[in-house]
């Protein structure tokens, strides 16, 4: 961007009576959604006639941002491995290829020296895939590499970071919880890569449970048209304070149907904080599998719907289960505060500082009672998706999914499988006592003699060869001696849900 500077007198005396007024120094950079700049912006009380003048103050802050990615990707060709192998670009090998992809998405910049709060899922690559780069585009088209500062799966943020010698135009925050149904709102974004959309809505609901479970499950809901691309983008309320980050849609097409998601500032400005700082964030954790009381539940244990939620299983050796909660109590209020659709318990626990001593009170066989649990830390994105595993789920993208990160190349270039560590959620799940060792099949190549043998997800290897398998490199270190001593075949021991476990030889490849 380029200055004109002139020096007069005259100007000098108005940035003199700059400063007075508006109590900044002449000529600094100040927010774009500052008081003082926004008074002759916004639109009356009421029925706004236009929403242009908000519009041209706050999208200088909003930009596009942009990825590339390297993502692995399974070798199908029919001929790998044989002469004919390059006839179809697949080499002489049958592992995992790569290919190039990109991400669109959205973000706003919240300081003048260029942080940039957006979407986790924005910046984070998909399955095994690794972001090589990120690129922050401003509306006037100028590009800018950018550096990840931090990022929380769980809330879905991410902070980021970009320079230049000149200050950027910013926004800030503002209080969610002032927000009502009914209230403007406009969002600023890059749907489908059709950068600086503005549109316009209401909020619809506000704290608004969608039902996923996790703990940030809390959103304003709005009908401003929000679509791909859109992730990360602001909505901004008729004073032109970010009070939502738009986050996500309902839609059975694909496209708006006039139902979005964001994320409140209430909870993204605090944790926007502490990944600018560079800090850990520590949240709440119980350790119970939960479910909503609805009506039919409800109906059965003879309480009124909506009030509490009933707990379906407890975690051995977590917070719950050393306060004395049990699978069939429905809890009521924690720390004070009723469970509700609006409130839930996973969002009152992940907001509650770990290691600190609250008051549960539930209801058992029809009785009232209170318990005094000190509350956990909640484990990673990653180690709670390893606690859950459905056998029947297929996972995203078939063979090579999320969860088989884990597994090493080594299982699926010569075995043709994915597996996972064997815990002790997972072998509950699976059938299996809590003591069981062994790795867990999540994927299994079609095409592979696995596949041919009839392996599944959900298998558990118990040994290879005759050595027991309690961990992946322990599976690895036995393909890779197999092959080392020249074996065409590797005999697994698998033991399925409901059956007895049986060998099975698997041929490398």
């Amino acid at each position: 961007m380029r200055y004109a500077y002139g020096v007069t007198s005259a100007l000098l005396l108005a940035g003199s009576a700059l400063t007075l007024v508006t109590g900044f120094p002449a000529g600094a950079q100040v927010a774009q959604n500052d008081q003082s700049e926004m008074r002759s912006v916004v639109p009356r009380a009421g029925a706004p006639s236009s929403f242009a003048d908000l519009t041209q103050q706050l999208q200088p802050a909003v930009v596009n941002i942009s990825t590339r990615q390297r993502v692995k990707v399974q070798n199908n060709n029919p001929f790998a491995g044989t002469p004919f192998g390059d006839l179809f670009g697949g080499g002489q090998g049958n592992g995992p290829q790569t290919r190039e992809a990109q991400s669109l998405g959205s973000g706003f910049i919240i300081s003048a020296d260029g942080y940039v709060v957006t979407n986790n899922h924005v910046i984070t690559a998909d399955g095994q895939g690794e972001v090589e780069s990120i690129t922050v585009t401003t509306p006037d088209g100028t590009e800018y590499p950018a550096k990840l500062v931090g990022k929380d799966a769980a809330s879905d943020l991410a902070v980021l970071k970009i320079s230049r010698p000149t200050p950027f135009p910013f926004v800030k925050f503002g209080d969610s919880r002032k927000a009502r149904v009914g209230d403007w709102v406009i969002a600023i974004g890059n749907p489908f890569g059709l950068g600086g959309t503005v549109t316009q809505g209401i909020i619809s609901a506000v704290y608004r449970n969608t039902g996923s479970g996790s703990a940030y499950d809390r959103y304003l809901q709005t009908d401003a048209s929000i679509n791909r691309g859109n992730s990360g983008g602001p909505m901004f309320d008729m004073a032109g304070n970010v009070i939502g980050i738009n986050n996500a849609i309902f839609s059975p097409t694909g496209g708006s149907v006039g139902i979005g998601f964001a994320i409140p500032a209430e909870i993204a400005a605090p944790i926007v904080d502490k990944l600018r700082a560079g800090q850990a964030i520590d949240r709440g954790y119980l350790g119970v599998r939960i479910q909503p009381l609805s009506e039919d539940l409800a109906a059965s244990l003879g309480l009124p719907k909506n009030r509490g939620e009933f707990i379906q299983a407890v975690e051995p050796g977590q917070a719950a289960a050393k306060a004395g909660m049990q699978a069939g109590d429905v809890v009521v209020k924690v720390d004070g505060k009723d469970v509700t659709p609006d409130q839930t318990l996973s969002f009152i626990v992940a907001n509650t500082t770990p290691g600190k001593r609250i008051p549960i009170e539930l209801l058992r066989n029809g009785q009232r009672l209170t318990i005094q649990t000190v509350v956990g830390k909640r484990p990673t994105e990653e180690e709670l998706a390893q606690q859950s595993f459905d056998p029947d789920a297929q996972e995203d993208g078939g063979f090579g999914g999320k969860q088989q990160q884990q597994s090493g190349s080594v299982l699926q270039s010569s075995l043709g499988i994915a597996a996972i560590p064997l815990t002790p959620q997972i072998a509950r799940q699976l059938g299996a006592g809590e003591d069981a060792k062994g790795v867990v099949i999540t994927a299994v190549d079609a095409s592979s003699d696995a596949g041919a043998k009839g392996l599944q997800r959900g298998d558990i290897v118990l040994s290879a060869n005759y050595v027991n398998v309690a961990s992946i490199a322990d599976l690895e270190r036995i393909v890779r001696q197999a092959k080392t001593e020249g074996r065409e075949a590797v005999l697994l021991r698998i033991q399925r849900r409901g059956a007895p476990a049986q060998y099975v030889p698997i041929r490398v490849r």
